[in-house]
């Protein structure tokens, strides 16, 4: 079963979410990071993201969330204010 890391960041400008895709398009995940699917949700107006991380197993969640805790907050679109663990329940491109 897939599993989704969903994390909330607040004080999320539009220019740090830019300067956040051009790293991100450019580099190359953290080393020993799985495979996984970001998707990376942005509220201009309230300057909030919600970043969404899909993961194929329990290994590759707990992996990815021990790699990016230990990432330095600079690193981050802005200040994180949830973590959250789900379980997806489904999955459809239209």
């Amino acid at each position: 079963m897939a599993l989704a890391r969903v994390v909330v960041f607040d004080g999320v400008s539009k220019d740090r979410m830019q300067e956040m895709q051009s790293e991100m398009e450019g580099g190359q995940p953290p080393e020993g990071f799985p495979n996984a699917e970001l998707i990376a949700l942005h509220d201009p107006e309230a300057e909030r993201s919600m970043v969404i991380i899909l993961l194929d197993s329990e290994e590759d969640y707990a992996k990815a969330d021990e790699i990016l805790n230990a990432m330095p907050t600079g690193d981050t679109p802005g200040k994180r204010s949830s973590v959250t663990k789900y379980d997806v329940a489904m999955r459809q491109q239209t």
